[in-house]
């Protein structure tokens, strides 16, 4: 698989801030905010955030929002919507395998449509967990290995989805299926790797997808 570059996401900014606000991909956003555990006075780092929907839920009650993505056209859209905020906000343009921060330096990372993409997850994650401080959270967003173009319309047609929310999760099904869906078996043992501890996962949208949370 050959590295992605950030202006292949230039022209899907209205696509990806559309879906991030979809009804789907809000809950879960929602579930990864609080299984991450309280965002009161902490750096929060999103590493790929897009265009800041998933940062914009700490404006009022992180002390710093830090977003990283490798588009910089996401980042600019980022800077508009998280302006305004009581948290101080940091967005740069920047690669996960290579992250322009220092080591120990936030309090919760996060990383919701990016990881399962990476040609090589493990080094994004590594990355993630050198930049948490000590006793620090990792808060991710994977599909699993149910996920797939007929399992998501198949979920679409159960909750009645139609639209652009459908057409929406049918995308990522098509791009997971085409790059990572990990085990919660899977999971652990890359997390374990890396001196990650309380590891849980829990899955949504009936199992096609797994938020996982660890600590440092």
């Amino acid at each position: 698989m050959r590295k992605m570059r950030g202006t292949e996401f230039d022209d899907l900014v209205d696509f990806f801030d559309k879906m991030a606000q979809t009804n789907w991909l809000c809950t879960i956003h929602n579930q990864l905010k609080e299984l991450s555990g309280r965002w009161s006075n902490k750096t929060i780092l999103d590493i790929g955030c897009g265009t800041g929907r998933l940062l914009e839920r700490g404006k009022e009650e992180a002390r710093e929002l830090v977003g990283i993505d490798l588009s910089q056209e996401m980042v600019e859209k980022s800077r508009s919507v998280l302006e305004g905020g009581k948290a101080k906000t940091r967005l740069l343009v920047g690669d996960a395998y290579s992250l322009p921060l220092r080591e120990n330096q936030v309090d919760v990372a996060v990383s919701t449509c990016v990881m399962f993409l990476l040609p090589e997850p493990q080094k994004g994650l590594s990355e993630m967990v050198r930049v948490i401080k000590p006793a620090g959270v990792v808060a991710m967003l994977n599909p699993s290995p149910k996920m797939s173009p007929n399992e998501a319309a198949s979920y679409a047609n159960l909750v009645k989805m139609s639209g652009f929310e459908r057409e929406s999760l049918l995308a990522w099904s098509n791009v997971s299926t085409k790059r990572h869906r990990y085990s919660d078996e899977e999971l652990n043992g890359l997390m374990l790797e890396l001196g990650l501890k309380n590891i849980r996962h829990t899955h949504v949208l009936d199992g096609l997808a797994t938020i996982t949370v660890a600590e440092k």
